[in-house]
């Protein structure tokens, strides 16, 4: 290349202003070799231009490109971040000039400079007072000069690092967490700052500079990809805008997008997102790590004392579920765990996890996406209550399930969530994507569910209410469709499914009508009223419309709405009332097994019970037998029948519940009715459906013998539990629940009252009720007991010492003491 130089004279180097203006002009035209080739051709040209401007030195002198310059990440309106480097020894006059004949050229050109002059020992104490100049040295390469000096430059800066890692790590994650909260999440933002946001450049600079401490190291798949891409768009958008910006305005988007060969701006912001979900999910699992580390070494002095210098045991493990264990702060697999022929050990280490409000361990989310095989279609039931449980962990669920979605989990789970995923809302009340929405949704949802008789279907809905805007149409017609699909597919029966297609469908019913219609025109509560259908469906749209609007963001919901909302439920729900004669009370004919084993208690005068397990196939087949498998056959549990009758006497469903709790078996449903089978005298059957906490169901000979114990009272329940919960409570801890709720359900039984529990599921609370009702004297005729996901639902059919429903005050105060029972 041939020039003209600044002072006249012929530039044939490319080397002078001019010369090294045109060439980074014909470079940046080159649309062939954008991305990571035109950048690392950039520095290139820029590093042969400076050390033009630097000259011939003698020694002590190194000009050292620092941060982005210096790891070659150079975008077309980047500044350079430049040291003068010298050994101390050169007058102070002539260390300016020669600054000057660096520095001057550069800003005539208008390029932004960060520049310094400082020897090596400078350098270390400013990098030791100043975090941001550490992590910019650690980025030193030699551009020009005395390359002896920036190798040692760079040997004592790394080595200092690593020294001081234990504390500068910690600086620097408060450093990452502060700007994320100035600058959001880039993943979810209409505007991102593709530098500052959270999952941005900065972040991606971080995960180097963590793995320059040696302490820790970040997961690396996909992580070189996202970092270039956020790069190539940064480099489009300063050719595009001609400035030298970080922020992804709106009205750059679609000429960004142009400029890259993407369809449109939305397509360039799911592009981002993905790339700022790697960065994201990348750094919550290294400073997970750094945490891990630090509070190792921190503890390994304490315990070298303790044990007089022996060796420590290996880390605890403290079980959550039948496979899973909770290790060093993270959710793992138990040694027994088989992921490959479990194929519902992923949600039941997520729900698990999420319970626990443990972060799923990167490990384990490989390890399941790798190995375990694909759930039966439609899923078990097992599998879809864990389901439940996730989505209901409240703020716990958010980081569990986007562990799962970094291995590819959920779209393995729900391909249907693929079309949802990373999608832009181009709508101002919005803050998340469609997905992030969703997920957000339901969590608003689990602190509802204590309003609704089904908060499964609640928190399902919650999750798959905008699951129609990965397609095109109206998003509440289309999600009908696919939502229907989905909860067939999740294990949902025909009228369960069509409820949530009923509520996708109408998401959007209640707060519209609230808002544009006239209350008091009764074609307004009737048209309401024909869409939903019946009361139970009235109750889930409600809870669902408030989630909703409550996960969109702050301008969504109000007292106002709020108000209008509740007033046309109150005026839709009065339309749709109904009075049901005893509608929770079973009354129908024996089964020949219950017969018998009624007609053996009354003979007896003592407890008998059947234990049966079921088991399907991955083909989707139920079959019946023990509780194991043949080497050949993968099969998963979908429930423990166990069937329990015994003569009536007090302290029955206190002392059973409490027996199955010590025996670590969840309770799934269960029924508790009186019968006569020979006419002298009533015997109670207990029918329940429960699960094995971890995996290993007991000998019936032994439940049956510590619920004999139990009964006579030989055996201390409430010490046993009170034990274990003592155990457990440091260790784990555990979840922020909705508060439990108990009610007076009006005009439900002519004959008894009807107490409604809707509680956290947890080991031992349905012996906690069952003690409440029996210290206050009443009956209970018949209990039908139902946990969905993480909620229990259960009701209660009760009388009074004369066999009569309760006084209405009476009722009340029966309520008021269950609810203090369980809330102490």
């Amino acid at each position: 290349m041939t020039t003209e130089s600044t002072d006249g004279s012929t530039d044939t180097t490319g080397t002078g202003p001019s010369g090294y203006a045109a060439a980074r002009l014909h470079l940046l035209n080159q649309e062939v070799r954008s991305g990571p080739p035109r950048r690392a051709e950039l520095a290139s040209l820029t590093d042969t231009w400076l050390a033009g401007l630097l000259g011939p030195q003698p020694g002590g002198v190194a000009l050292v490109a620092v941060g982005g310059y210096g790891r070659g990440e150079l975008s077309p309106r980047s500044d350079l971040d430049l040291l003068l480097l010298h050994d101390g020894k050169r007058p102070a006059g002539e260390l300016a000039a020669l600054a000057d004949r660096v520095w001057y050229p550069v800003w005539d050109l208008g390029l932004d400079l960060d520049h310094s002059v400082r020897t090596p020992d400078e350098a270390r104490r400013t990098a030791a007072e100043d975090l941001k100049v550490q992590l910019g040295l650690l980025d030193a390469r030699h551009v020009a000069g005395d390359a002896g000096l920036t190798a040692r430059l760079r040997t004592e800066q790394l080595a200092q690092w690593r020294a001081r890692a234990a504390k500068r790590l910690p600086e620097l994650q408060e450093m990452c967490r502060e700007r994320a909260e100035r600058q959001g999440e880039l993943q979810y933002l209409l505007e991102p700052d593709l530098k500052e946001s959270a999952g941005g450049l900065r972040d991606a600079t971080a995960l180097r500079a963590v793995a320059a401490s040696w302490l820790a190291d970040a997961p690396r798949e996909g992580l070189a990809h996202a970092r270039s891409l956020l790069l190539d768009v940064r480099d489009a958008l300063h050719l595009t805008t001609g400035r030298a910006t970080d922020r992804l305005d709106l009205h750059d988007q679609d000429d960004v997008a142009a400029a890259l060969g993407l369809l449109d701006a939305d397509s360039l912001l799911r592009q981002v997102y993905e790339a700022a979900r790697t960065l994201s999910y990348a750094s919550d699992v290294t400073w997970r790590e750094v945490g891990r580390v630090l509070r190792a070494r921190s503890a390994r002095p304490r315990l070298r004392t303790l044990l007089g210098g022996r060796s420590a045991a290996g880390p605890e493990r403290t079980p959550l579920a039948d496979g899973v264990v909770e290790q060093d702060g993270e959710v793992v697999l138990a040694r027994s765990a088989r992921p490959d022929r479990d194929p519902g050990l992923v949600l039941r280490a997520a729900a698990a996890a999420a319970q626990a409000d443990v972060p799923l361990a990167l490990s384990t989310a490989r390890s399941l996406a790798r190995t375990t095989p694909a759930l039966a279609v439609p899923w078990p039931a097992d599998a879809r209550e864990q389901f439940v449980t996730l989505l209901g962990a409240g703020a716990a669920t958010v980081p569990v399930w986007e562990a799962l979605e970094a291995e590819g989990l959920i779209t393995a789970l729900l391909p249907d969530w693929e079309r949802v995923r990373c999608r832009p809302q181009r709508n101002a009340v919005h803050r998340w994507t469609v997905d992030r929405h969703l997920v957000e949704t339901a969590v608003q949802a689990s602190a509802f569910t204590r309003r609704v008789h089904r908060p499964d279907l609640l928190l399902v809905a919650a999750l798959l209410h905008d699951i129609g805007k990965g397609w095109p149409g109206d998003h509440s017609v289309v999600g009908e469709t696919i939502g229907h699909d989905m909860a067939a597919r999740i294990g949902f029966d025909e009228a369960d499914a069509a409820v949530l297609a009923t509520l996708i469908r109408h998401h959007l019913l209640l707060v519209e009508t609230a808002t544009r219609r006239d209350l008091d025109d009764p074609a307004t509560v009737e048209a309401v009223a024909a869409a939903v259908g019946s009361s139970g469906t009235l109750e889930l749209l409600h809870a669902l419309t408030e989630a909703d609007a409550l996960a969109t963001g702050p301008a969504a919901w109000s007292a106002w709405r709020a108000s209008l909302v509740a007033d046309l439920v109150a005026r839709t729900a009065a339309l749709l009332a109904g009075t049901p004669a005893d509608a929770g009370e079973d009354t129908g004919a024996l089964t020949a097994q219950e017969e018998r084993l009624a007609v053996e208690a009354w003979r007896t005068g003592g407890p008998v019970l059947s234990l049966h397990a079921q088991h399907a196939r991955l083909d989707g087949t139920d079959g019946d037998g023990p509780d194991h498998a043949g080497d050949g056959d993968v099969r998963e549990p979908v429930g423990v029948e166990l069937l329990i009758a015994l003569p009536e006497q007090p302290g029955v469903l206190p002392g059973v519940a409490g027996v199955l709790a010590l025996h670590r078996l969840t309770v799934r449903t269960a029924e508790l009715r009186s019968t006569d089978p020979t006419g002298e005298g009533p015997v109670l059957l207990l029918n329940w459906r429960v699960a094995a906490e971890y995996g290993s169901l007991p000998q019936a000979s032994r439940l049956r013998a510590d619920l004999v114990r139990a009964l006579d009272g030989s055996l201390d329940i409430p010490a046993r539990l009170a034990e274990r919960e003592r155990a457990y409570r440091g260790r784990r801890r555990g979840l922020l629940a909705p508060p439990p709720r108990v009610t007076v359900a009006a005009a439900v039984s002519q004959r008894a009252t009807v107490l409604e529990v809707r509680a956290q599921d947890a080991s031992g609370l349905l012996h906690r009720i069952g003690r409440a009702l029996e210290s206050v004297k009443v009956t209970v005729r018949s209990a039908h007991i139902s946990t969905l996901g993480a909620n229990a639902v259960d009701a209660f059919y009760v009388t009074g010492p004369d066999g009569s429903p309760l006084p209405g005050e009476q009722a009340a105060e029966l309520a008021a003491a269950v609810q203090r029972s369980l809330e102490g």
